[in-house]
């Protein structure tokens, strides 16, 4: 049986939350968690969390809370309800993709309460969440970062501490261009593959084990592979717009041409328009095969 160690609160239980909450359960933590959908709060009741009536009562019970949230709309609720609890001495670790200026005025809010908030989103799918295959990209105060490290230990492989606040959401924009691009990219490899005759199975074997790999490719080959992109692995395509909105602005502002994520950002949202937002990333290949005159006889997207 995993040590016991002292209570964590986690709001958000949708596909990182709930991943995260397992591995941190399964690590000896007790997790209290907060989610409004009925469905994550029974999954979570089911792996052992504690189940709280509001983000401020999960909070409540613990000194680290993370959140992991959808939008920064949410954010900014949850910690409108932060606020109702007593002054003093928390952490809260936020891990979702949001522009600098929600979490700065998250951060602020917080302050005023005495809760220190770190900048920490992850890096990894919602399937290598549950294998504990994530990065922390944490930034923020050293000593918040170090009370913190044992939580983060619980459901990643890899925390990195990157400096001032901030430093880690524009490591995480970084990331999730190359994530942009190289979902696009196997996408377009597999229809070219499919359009030369090759063997999807076969092309996957070969190319992933060589140097025109990419880990996007091995994350979504199966699904690829299967025309199968549901259940969700990575994010659905109506969430990772808001992904794709927030790293477009960030690049902007710095005057930074991106040209590579320019030409890929539009094939998320024409997958989106074609009714797949609700279906995995990955499901941008879809629109590359109908663009290249391709059609499976036996569709399981749908």
């Amino acid at each position: 049986m995993a040590e016991a160690r002292r209570p964590v609160a986690m709001i958000g239980l949708g596909i990182m939350g709930s991943a995260m909450s397992r591995n941190m359960i399964a690590a000896g933590f007790t997790v209290h968690g907060y989610d409004p959908s009925a469905a994550a709060q029974a999954a979570f009741v089911e792996m052992g969390g504690n189940l709280a009536p509001s983000a401020a009562a999960a909070a409540a019970e613990a000194e680290v809370i993370l959140t992991c949230l959808p939008s920064a709309a949410a954010l900014h609720a949850v910690v409108a309800d932060l606020t109702t609890l007593p002054p003093g001495g928390r952490i809260l670790a936020e891990t979702s993709t949001l522009t600098l200026d929600d979490k700065e005025k998250a951060r602020l809010a917080l302050a005023d309460i005495g809760i220190v908030m770190l900048d920490c989103p992850l890096s990894g799918s919602g399937s290598q969440a549950r294998t504990r295959d994530v990065l922390v990209y944490g930034s923020g105060p050293r000593d918040a970062w170090d009370c913190c490290l044992p939580v983060f230990q619980g459901f990643s492989r890899g925390p990195h501490h990157l400096g001032v606040f901030g430093n880690g959401s524009k490591m995480k924009f970084v990331a999730n261009l190359l994530v942009a691009i190289h979902t696009v990219a196997a996408g377009e490899a597999f229809a070219l593959a499919r359009k030369a005759g090759l063997d999807p199975q076969q092309m996957f074997d070969v190319v992933a084990d060589g140097a025109g790999s990419s880990r996007a490719l091995q994350v979504r080959g199966n699904m690829l592979i299967a025309d199968r992109y549901l259940p969700v692995e990575t994010m659905p395509l109506d969430l990772w717009r808001k992904d794709l909105r927030v790293i477009a602005d960030f690049a902007t502002t710095l005057g930074c041409p991106t040209p590579m994520f320019a030409a890929c950002a539009p094939l998320f949202q024409a997958a989106v328009a074609s009714g797949y937002g609700d279906q995995d990333t990955a499901a941008v290949a879809l629109v590359l095969e109908t663009m290249a005159g391709l059609k499976r006889e036996d569709t399981k997207h749908e």
